[in-house]
């Protein structure tokens, strides 16, 4: 079974929880923290695998995830992280995300791509220990692992696609001019999948797709069109088959000619691809006779014309010589990748970007360090509620809250919409500029005004 295109849920690991322990030994009955760090979870990659020809595993298993870290224990022992995820793929994946927008695509064998980050694992209290904080009585909760629903589409790796009309001859003559064995038969929509060969002519080797048969209206979704009109997308010369025998009323070589094409235009831009039409069928002598009457017109057309038979392998040779030179055409005229050279600047590593606004009722606080930082909270414990809030008033938040005219029990909500975190508002004293005179121990930023 060929499938090239899943929708799959891939589901990182979620980091370990932080450990909160104290040391207790005889006669060291408060040894200090010693709570291990939670373990990172495990990431969902994905990686080119030669021996990987479909997407059919992931049709049948669509929901992937990655191991969860484990939590740290006492005695300063971290917990394990999580194992990665390793789905290998078709070379020639396309990822998309649900917007249908282009993530990464996947060309090269042992290429690999991390599609879902897992999750960080949580301090323990021992490193969470301070000068400040001798015995921190809490730890950090393991981060959630990223979750990603994507699209797997599957284009074809080949240098020469042969297309045409179902029933054309494309399977035979993949068989006769490579290993391939597709199925073979006198009824239309025989091929139901892509089949690839490769080819030897000379010096040169190359792959050939056999396309499964086109229509009229296949751009549009027509009989197997838009299942596997990408395959073509990725080839360098485009081999029109067409079918010299073929009894049905109002076809001839012409007609189906600029009909596969009119397709091919409706679907993508090819102008960029060599052409080649091979008449087939040859053997009988009606085919060979209507052959020979349209080659003029076609070559005046400018398209490079091949009288071939299957059966009795008439004109293959020629035919796959001339493949043979459009191909190295096609790859000569390629550009030479320059190498690139790329600067890394690393934020520093206390950098935390966050925005405040405010929305006539709330305050909103947005960044991603500041988003997860919530999310490490066990608000459970005040202890840990209390380093968050240092935590914020350290990065500036408080500040920034002030200039916007939040005073004490002001609504703040930190996170998205749907699950942030309200909390009214208690500055500590040390927030903003230095305090205005006023009496020992108070500080009038915190009246209501």
């Amino acid at each position: 079974m060929f499938i090239d295109e899943v929708l799959i849920y891939a589901q990182a690991g979620k980091g370990g929880h932080g450990c909160t322990s104290v040391l207790r030994e005889k006669f060291k009955p408060l040894g200090g923290p010693d709570g291990g760090d939670g373990g990172k979870g495990g990431d969902v990659i994905l990686k080119v695998d030669p021996n990987i020809t479909t997407l059919l595993e992931f049709h049948r298993h669509p929901h992937q995830s990655a191991q969860n870290g484990k939590p740290g224990l006492g005695g300063h022992k971290a917990g394990a992280n999580g194992d990665d995820l390793v789905l290998k793929v078709p070379n020639g994946t396309v990822v998309k995300n649900k917007s249908n927008q282009v993530i990464v695509d996947l060309l090269g064998n042992g290429l690999e791509f991390v599609i879902a980050q897992g999750g960080r694992g949580g301090l323990g209290n021992a490193s969470l220990a301070s000068t400040k904080r001798k015995a921190p009585g809490f730890a950090l909760l393991g981060e959630e692992g990223d979750y990603q629903e994507i699209t797997l589409e599957l284009k074809s790796l080949a240098d020469v696609a042969l297309v045409g009309y179902p029933s054309s001859g494309k399977s035979s003559l993949i068989s006769v001019i490579s290993a391939a064995k597709p199925k073979i038969a006198d009824y239309p929509f025989t091929t139901l999948i892509p089949n690839l060969g490769v080819v030897k002519a000379g010096d040169t080797s190359f792959t050939v797709a056999d396309v499964p048969g086109l229509i009229p209206g296949a751009s549009e979704g027509k009989g197997l069109g838009l299942d596997f009109l990408r395959h073509i997308e990725r080839c360098s010369v485009i081999a029109h088959v067409i079918d010299c025998a073929t009894l049905e009323p109002n076809r001839d070589p012409l007609s189906d000619l600029k009909t596969i094409e009119q397709e091919l235009k409706n679907y993508a831009d090819f102008k960029d691809r060599l052409r080649i039409v091979v008449l087939n069928k040859a053997d009988i002598p009606q085919a060979q006779e209507l052959a020979n009457l349209v080659k003029p017109d076609l070559e005046k057309a400018g398209y490079e014309v091949f009288v071939v038979s299957t059966l009795t392998k008439e004109g293959v040779p020629a035919l796959l010589y001339a493949l043979a030179e459009k191909v190295n055409q096609y790859r000569a005229a390629l550009p030479t990748p320059e190498p690139t050279r790329v600067v890394v600047r690393p934020r520093a590593v206390d950098e935390v970007t966050f925005e405040v606004s405010f929305d006539g009722i709330r305050y909103w606080v947005s960044g991603e360090k500041i988003y997860r930082w919530v999310k490490q909270t066990d608000f459970s414990n005040d202890e840990a509620v209390g380093y968050l809030a240092d935590r914020l008033a350290r990065a500036g938040v408080e500040e920034e809250l002030l200039k916007l005219g939040a005073i004490a029990g002001s609504e703040v909500a930190i996170g998205e919409a749907e699950n942030a975190v309200l909390f009214d508002w208690q500055p500590s004293i040390s927030a903003g500029k230095p305090a205005s005179k006023g009496p020992r121990g108070s500080d009038i930023r915190l009246d209501y005004r």
